[in-house]
């Protein structure tokens, strides 16, 4: 098991914390290093067998509790919200990580493939954010929230739906920054570049080979390193409307995929 050395072990204690997708992958990782630090946890899957598997090991490490979530039905949100409120009183942090997509030709992309991918990724993230601000964080005049995106800095060649979803998550990042500042809510990004991690899975492995040559760190990110910034910038007071980059400074150089 990797141990928490960036972060006091308390840090967290006393807060309330749901990671959305945390049945495994990067979201598992987050939901894993907010219980080392003393959080309640909700994790939330669309897989009930994924929440059943995480909850094997995530529950002897602390206060861990699983809902079956599909971001994209309202109705299932606000039942998780009603859910939190019985049992916890309050929600201190939202980790919106649950999303998806798939690599294709953007010409290739149906009508069913671009609505899947915006919904999940766009719409699900703002049904989050828009129930549990009403439910607790605008009460409590207090909250955090971060987005997990994507590195979309230069663009999505070959994901231009996740690439488009995306961008929206960010921009309605900084705008609710800026409208709930003075609210006490905090809302920011993480972008992660090529980690290693299950999410990985989705893609054809003749995609992958040789992607971390193309990578300036030479070498893929972790769910670990994720996780850290996404802690950070949980706790991080006077941050807020920021997309920070976790990508071995590939935005910056080297093209990932071929492109025809």
């Amino acid at each position: 098991m990797l141990k928490i050395i960036m972060f006091e072990k308390n840090l967290f204690k006393n807060q309330t914390v749901l990671v959305t997708g945390g049945g495994s992958g990067i979201g598992y990782e987050i939901a894993r290093q907010f219980l080392a630090c003393g959080a309640t946890v909700y994790i939330a899957s669309r897989k009930k067998e994924r929440l059943e598997q995480a909850m094997l090991t995530l529950h002897p490490l602390g206060n861990v509790k699983a809902f079956v979530l599909d971001i994209r039905q309202p109705e299932n949100v606000a039942q998780l919200a009603d859910t939190i409120a019985a049992e916890s009183g309050k929600l201190d942090i939202l980790i919106n990580n649950a999303g998806g997509q798939f690599p294709a030709p953007a010409e290739a992309i149906s009508l069913n493939g671009w609505n899947a991918v915006v919904n999940t990724n766009l719409n699900g993230t703002w049904f989050l954010i828009q129930t549990m601000a009403k439910k607790f964080f605008l009460k409590q005049q207090s909250g955090s929230v971060v987005n997990i995106v994507l590195n979309n800095f230069r663009g999505t060649p070959g994901m231009v739906h996740s690439g488009a979803a995306r961008a929206g998550v960010m921009n309605l990042t900084q705008t609710l920054a800026v409208e709930w500042a003075n609210r006490g809510i905090r809302l920011n990004c993480v972008a992660p570049g090529i980690i290693q991690s299950s999410g990985l899975e989705n893609y054809p492995p003749a995609m992958l080979k040789g992607v971390s040559a193309k990578i300036p760190m030479k070498r893929l990110g972790t769910v670990g390193e994720v996780a850290e910034l996404t802690l950070f910038l949980a706790y991080a007071k006077y941050i807020t409307g920021e997309t920070v980059y976790v990508d071995g400074g590939n935005r910056l150089w080297g093209d990932i995929w071929e492109i025809e």
